[in-house]
């Protein structure tokens, strides 16, 4: 059955945050859905309109540089379309892509971060450790980049630029995947160019990727990703969680609220919270995952809301979009 809502120009309320049965915050955004023969059937909002999907596009741009001769494989290829935590076998594994080019973390031109976990970054203050380019989750990406140039022999000074060989190809293979043009590009959070897509054509990207044919590089990154999704994100990220409940799912999740997603069957999705809050992403993610089908545990459908040391709410999805 086809879902569609209506709506103004402004997009639904998709989730609130009830703190002691109060209605405190809420939250709007657009979800896009396709069925496994890519018809779509969840358009809650403005699905067809252009957004940065942020670190969404990663898994697309690391297809790009496997397509351009990148030989990676299993948790460091895994890596390369992480938004990491810091953790330190995500350190380890950057220095191996690095360190396999011949290069070091010197070449990297992310910028200095804390690692995202937060046990790891106080770990490192307590030892007088100062921010690095290394820990910051896009550092698996941006070493997956080197290497690619350094294959290639690109310049890796300039890998960022938006001219670079690299960054071309890379633009080719997202408008590919997506079946659509990128009418818009900026600088991400990390540095290197960034490319909007409609919630739709990012949904049809993902669905593209778990489709392709085994051994491809489209498939090589999905089924990476879905092996060791702990090396896409972290040990106790909503993405790595989400990935070991439901089989055969992958999903990767970008900046200012955005979730991508897709099943083995072709069934996929893509989420945007238009205040760019990461709390309501994956409640909403998983009632799209739920329209479509999928059985997805009670305990990922909500986050809970602190007063004091207890949970004295949650943060869930409002009913009736669709």
């Amino acid at each position: 059955m086809t879902i569609f809502t209506e709506h103004d120009d402004a997009n639904p309320v998709v989730a609130e945050v009830v703190r002691s049965g109060f209605a405190e915050s809420r939250h709007r955004g657009a979800v896009a859905g396709l069925a496994a023969d890519g018809t779509e059937v969840i358009s809650a909002g403005s699905t067809a309109a252009p957004f940065f999907p942020r670190s969404a596009n990663k898994p697309l741009q690391a297809a790009a540089m496997l397509r351009a001769g990148l030989q990676l494989d299993g948790e460091l290829l895994a890596l390369a379309a992480a938004s990491h935590s810091g953790e330190d076998f995500h350190v380890d594994g950057v220095r191996k892509i690095l360190s396999g080019a011949g290069l070091t973390e010197d070449d990297l031109r992310c910028p200095p971060s804390w690692p995202l976990d937060q046990e790891t970054a106080r770990r490192l203050i307590a030892r007088g450790e100062p921010m690095s380019r290394i820990r910051m989750n896009c550092s698996g990406k941006h070493a997956a980049m080197l290497a690619t140039s350094a294959l290639n022999g690109w310049p890796t000074g300039s890998y960022r630029d938006p001219e670079h060989p690299l960054q071309q190809a890379i633009r080719r293979t997202v408008e590919e995947l997506a079946a659509e043009q990128v009418t818009a590009a900026g600088v991400d959070g990390c540095g290197v160019p960034l490319l909007a897509l409609t919630l739709t054509g990012l949904a049809r990207a993902f669905r593209t990727l778990v489709l392709a044919a085994p051994g491809t590089p489209e498939r090589r990154v999905a089924d990476a990703m879905r092996a060791y999704p702990e090396w896409t994100s972290g040990t106790s990220r909503d993405e790595r969680l989400l990935m070991d409940a439901v089989p055969g799912l992958l999903v990767k999740g970008g900046a200012e609220g955005v979730d991508a997603f897709a099943l083995a069957d072709g069934r996929a999705g893509a989420v945007k919270i238009d205040d760019g809050a990461h709390r309501a992403r994956t409640p909403v993610t998983v009632n799209a995952l739920r329209l479509l089908g999928v059985t997805v545990p009670d305990e990922l459908a909500t986050a809970p809301v602190i007063g004091g040391e207890a949970a004295v709410g949650v943060i869930r999805v409002v009913s009736g979009w669709p």
